[in-house]
């Protein structure tokens, strides 16, 4: 199977041992991103919705680094760490997808890296 590993400037560059994406034939695994900001590589320490519009953004980054767009995601997984802020993730989602929407898993945990409020990521299928 043809695999290759994404990265871009356009998104938080791996703070660990992982790559930003991996695609393996047409599917495109995307790491965790978290809301840092990719030029400081610091955490974004705004409000919540601002700080989920920076993952999305930085999810776009990666979409676009591996040949694809936000339209190819097939799987989302939201990780937060307060369910309070579900209604504003579905409103952010709703800036950066149109029907009909990926598949999506949303949990509870405990903490995140870098003591944020918002990882998510994603899987998705371009046609090439």
């Amino acid at each position: 199977m043809n695999r290759s590993y994404i990265s871009t400037d356009k998104a938080p560059a791996a703070i660990g041992t992982y790559s930003q994406a991996v695609k393996a034939g047409n599917t495109v695994y995307i790491s965790g991103q978290i809301p840092l900001n990719p030029e400081t590589m610091e955490v974004m320490n705004s409000s919540f919705e601002e700080q989920a519009v920076r993952v999305f953004d930085n999810l776009k980054a990666i979409a676009e680094a591996s040949g694809g767009d936000l339209g190819d995601f097939v799987k989302v997984t939201v990780l937060l760490t307060d369910l309070a802020n579900f209604a504003t993730v579905n409103e952010v989602m709703s800036r950066y997808f149109s029907e009909p929407y990926p598949a999506r898993a949303a949990y509870a945990v405990k903490a995140l890296p870098k003591d944020v409020d918002i990882e998510v990521e994603a899987i998705m299928v371009t046609a090439d």
